[in-house]
């Protein structure tokens, strides 16, 4: 089975809300509310990849320094298996805007639930409570 790698990203504002984007129509998943984030590519590190995403996402910038890992998800699809790093980010230039399309965001942490998420993010939902509350 592939090893799929992916690293994704809670962005966190100052009122402790954390950012999510709606998968758009077209793509796997469509409609269900992801962190943002994407395909670690070859010889990349999950914080360049997350880097490279929010910018591409959402038109913000912002550097690994300011990207804190806090769990991970390790989930088996059909296909393939997800290993996926969760950051937290609290500091990028920008307003966040869903650039490919995408629907987004804020939500409290306790909040996550009420949104439908791929099976891979629900057990990213926890340690982001713990953190925020």
């Amino acid at each position: 089975m592939k090893l799929l790698l992916v690293a994704a990203c809670a962005l966190v504002d100052r009122d402790n809300r954390i950012l999510i984007a709606q998968r758009p129509e077209g793509k796997s998943m469509a409609g269900l509310w992801e962190f943002p984030g994407g395909k670690i590519e070859p010889g990349e590190r999950p914080e360049q990849t997350l880097v490279r995403e929010l910018s591409e996402e959402l038109g913000i910038t912002t550097w690994e320094s300011c990207l804190a890992p806090l769990s991970f998800a390790s989930h088996g699809y059909d296909n393939f298996h997800l290993l996926m790093p969760l950051y937290v980010c609290r500091r990028w230039d920008g307003s966040p805007v869903g650039c490919e399309n995408q629907s987004i965001k804020w939500v409290r942490a306790n909040q996550l639930r009420e949104y439908p998420m791929p099976s891979a993010d629900e057990p990213l939902i926890p340690p982001l409570i713990e953190l925020l509350l």
